[in-house]
């Protein structure tokens, strides 16, 4: 048995603008249902949504039967909980709250074999399809992929070297904790804000990382788009259910 390909991976490097849609009910038909829609990616968060190991898994088997790359957020950039994530097949992880090169390189050390890296060895678990695919071990790496959240002035200050990191994809914007850190709270469209966040996409793009962005509002998705950013989370399954469901309740007020 081979291997199984990242296409988002791939994609990224191709430069072609990823589509996704972020999974915070931690519903496994939720999760179909938004995995069947012709996003590009989904991403199931464990950081600021109910999830926990078994529902990851489970929501993971739930995308599987459809042409989406599945992602997972993990709470924090722990060596363990990425270990277990990786053992139940994840193969492309967002890592909040990166800040510095050396946060980077334990984020990517941690889904490396030793001696390039420490994640731990299981020769039966779902990501080598329990034991069937033979090269695993040594492949492994290849079609992990790790993105890590610029969240801080701190990541902003650091970005080329945070960029530098061999093992790392691309480098995510959270925009609302980023307006928190520069002094913004709850206004990721205050003109510095928006300024930072340009300047993040642009030098990601020049150190050859693909700049990503999670960004609800479609002019400005679309206009990060056309800036650059190559990983773009549109909507999310609570924030649907939340606009449609009053929507239509109102309909009948």
């Amino acid at each position: 048995m081979d291997l199984p390909v990242n296409a988002l991976k791939r994609n990224l490097k191709s430069g072609k603008p990823q589509i996704g849609c972020w999974l915070s009910l931690g519903n496994l038909i939720a999760a179909e249902i938004c995995a069947a829609a012709g996003f590009d990616w989904v991403l199931i968060d464990t950081e600021h949504a109910p999830n926990d190991l078994t529902e990851v898994h489970q929501q993971l088997l739930a995308v599987s039967a459809y042409p989406v790359s599945p992602i997972v957020r993990v709470p924090w950039n722990d060596t363990v909980t990425i270990k277990r994530m990786l053992d139940v097949g994840v193969q492309s992880l967002l890592i909040p709250y990166v800040q510095t090169e050396e946060e980077a390189r334990r984020a990517a050390a941690a889904v490396r074999y030793p001696p390039q890296g420490v994640r731990g060895v299981s020769t039966g678990s779902r990501s080598s399809r329990y034991g069937r695919v033979k090269d695993y071990l040594p492949r492994a790496h290849e079609e992990i992929c790790v993105i890590v959240q610029i969240e801080t002035r701190l990541a902003w200050d650091n970005i080329e070297k945070i960029a530098a990191v061999d093992g790392i994809d691309g480098l995510f914007i959270g925009p609302q904790d980023f307006a928190c850190d520069l002094g913004h709270l709850g206004n990721p469209g205050h003109p510095e804000v928006q300024a930072a966040i340009a300047d993040v996409i642009a030098r990601a793009k020049r150190a050859g990382k693909a700049p990503g962005i999670l960004y609800f509002d479609e002019v400005g998705a679309k206009k990060w788009i056309e800036q650059g950013a190559r990983m773009i989370a549109v909507t999310s399954d609570s924030a649907m259910l939340v606009r449609e469901s009053s929507a239509i309740a109102g309909r009948f007020r």
